[in-house]
């Protein structure tokens, strides 16, 4: 709880995965994928509820054995790979709240390991002691800023992406800092979510997080990347 208002934590992980098969349970660092952000949610001095939703037995299992609950499996018609992410948060919700009456809802993404419980309480916070409805992971672009974007025509020639010449060029000091949605974490006031079915909106802030928590587990390449920030985590953190 934050100031006796009940916290929801839902991480979404479902089966079938293309891009890596079987990836919420793959081992990463003896610890399956879906493991991660149990355990940074389990720190937490606010989080109330911890709740995987999935469709996988497999999954269902690693994630209650990490300290989850898993208090349903997820219905089919929201496991495709085309059903919108919110209606398994809804769902999931609904579910919750047949038994507790939840202020916040966190999501907390499986294929991102990085984030950490500090992550989650501090975003908390922030939210909680703001007028804002709803926070949402961020990062600085420091390696494809905008400013630096081409697209190509038909004729294979390039422009820039916003327009303006090459003639000109902008030095990295002398542009505006760009943001990106990172995937690290996304919070919000439960009655907002239930009318926006979004963290996204107008009155959603932005938690900046460490670069390197930005990266997912989409491939292989993903994971092995991970997995060598996480061994040299302390080498990272400074």
């Amino acid at each position: 709880m934050i100031d006796n208002k009940k916290v929801l934590v839902v991480i979404p992980a479902r089966g079938g995965s293309k891009g890596l098969p079987g990836k919420n349970i793959k081992p990463l660092l003896g610890k399956p994928l879906v493991a991660w952000p149990i355990s940074a949610a389990l720190s937490s001095k606010y989080v109330d509820q911890i709740v995987v939703s999935t469709d996988d037995e497999l999954i269902a299992e690693a994630a209650k054995a990490a300290g989850a609950t898993v208090p349903f499996m997820r219905p089919k018609h929201l496991a495709a790979d085309s059903s919108p992410s919110s209606d398994a948060i809804l769902h999931a919700l609904s579910f919750c709240e047949k038994e507790s009456k939840y202020d916040y809802i966190v999501l907390l993404e499986a294929t991102s390991p990085l984030t950490e419980t500090e992550d989650i309480d501090r975003a908390l916070l922030l939210l909680h002691e703001s007028e804002h409805t709803a926070i949402v992971g961020i990062s600085l672009v420091e390696d494809s800023h905008p400013e630096f974007c081409v697209k190509t025509l038909p004729s294979g020639k390039i422009e820039k992406y916003f327009g303006g010449d090459f003639e000109t060029p902008k030095r990295r000091q002398d542009i505006d800092d760009a943001y990106c949605f990172d995937g690290s974490l996304y919070i919000s006031d439960v009655e907002t979510y239930k009318n926006k079915k979004n963290f996204y909106h107008g009155n959603t802030m932005g938690y900046l997080s460490d670069s390197w928590k930005r990266y997912e587990v989409d491939t292989l390449i993903d994971f092995l990347f991970i997995e060598t920030i996480l061994k040299n985590i302390e080498l990272v953190r400074r």
